[in-house]
């Protein structure tokens, strides 16, 4: 049984799997107007979900803690009306061991570009350590999306970071573009957000 998810739902949701970004990023992420974005951020402002603020020169949303249990609630019984409760905690399992490697490779390339560590690690390398992940992610979205199709797009988008990272690694990891690392991430924010769990 598959479930379109609100598109207030999607927005609050999205400022949570993101931690923080503007409303230009989540009308992009989300395939949605960003005048459709933006009343349903500025709905969320009203009821105390969600805050505007300055970061770096720009201005981004990010989650209060109401906001997040909010989200929760929702999450939880979206989840549960499609009854893929016991799916997604299986697909969680599964996804476990793959982010343990992403979580390694990601982190050794950030010690890399801090100059940390007595081996460097090598940018080809880190890339090519990420593909067997990247396969597994396109298993993984398939089922998720066969309940919620919120959950598409992931693959699509780690895939061309990787793709983006074979001639430039700022594409591993870099925080100021839609790096594998950020991808990742977000997915991992989704899932446990979903399942009402903690890191």
């Amino acid at each position: 049984m598959t479930h379109e998810t609100p598109p207030d739902l999607l927005v609050l949701h999205a400022v949570r799997t993101t931690g923080y970004a503007s409303t230009v990023r989540i009308a992009d992420l989300l395939g949605l107007p960003a005048p459709v974005v933006e009343e349903h951020l500025e709905d969320g402002r009203a009821r105390g979900w969600v805050t505007e603020a300055a970061f770096a020169g720009d201005r981004g949303w990010t989650l209060t803690e109401a906001g997040k249990a909010h989200g929760e609630q929702r999450l939880a019984a979206e989840l549960d009306a499609v009854g893929a409760r016991a799916d997604f905690q299986r697909i969680y399992r599964d996804f476990l061991p793959a982010n343990e490697i992403v979580g390694a490779t990601c982190t050794a390339w950030q010690l890399t570009e801090l100059g940390i560590g007595e081996a460097p690690a090598d940018a080809g390398a880190i890339v090519a350590a990420l593909h067997e992940p990247a396969r597994l992610l396109g298993e993984l979205e398939q089922r998720l999306t066969a309940h919620l199709p919120r959950f598409s797009g992931y693959h699509r988008r780690f895939g061309t970071a990787l793709a983006a990272a074979a001639t430039n690694p700022a594409w591993i990891t870099g925080t100021d573009r839609d790096s594998a690392h950020r991808v990742w991430f977000e997915l991992h924010e989704d899932l446990i957000a979903t399942l009402g769990i903690e890191r």
